[in-house]
């Protein structure tokens, strides 16, 4: 079953030290998934301060500088893999040393068919 590796962390709870040494080891984590077939990527985002946020009401655009919402913790990365259920994933995001500072949330993908196959492949960089 795939899952999606939601990182959620306040973003200035990292050292630049930390976030190096949390970059490698995640990496090492994307590298174990890969040998067993069951990374299918991931990636680190840009700090919550180069988001846009758009909504649309009444059929106008509102776009907005910064993220959807104001939180302690913001969405600074995701990881997609496939496992075999639910308490394989939470094993994998249990190793995921953002674990320590902020939240993982885990969530099944709702995979729909006679979607396109992405036309680029993703970064597999890791947070």
């Amino acid at each position: 079953m795939k899952y999606i590796l939601l990182i959620y962390s306040d973003e200035k709870a990292w050292t630049e030290g930390e976030r190096a040494e949390c970059m490698s080891e995640s990496m090492g984590i994307c590298h174990e998934l890969h040998a067993k077939g069951q990374f299918l990527g991931a990636s680190p985002l840009h700090s919550v301060a180069t988001a846009t946020s758009l909504r649309i009401r009444e059929g106008k655009r509102i776009i907005t500088d910064g993220p959807f919402a104001e939180t302690t913790e913001q969405l600074g990365a995701y990881y997609l893999i496939d496992v075999e259920n639910l308490d394989e994933a939470i094993g994998v995001a249990s190793r995921l040393p953002p674990a320590q500072k902020g939240t993982v949330e885990i969530r099944p993908i709702l995979e729909l068919e006679n979607l396109p196959r992405p036309s680029i492949e993703l970064s597999q960089s890791s947070a």
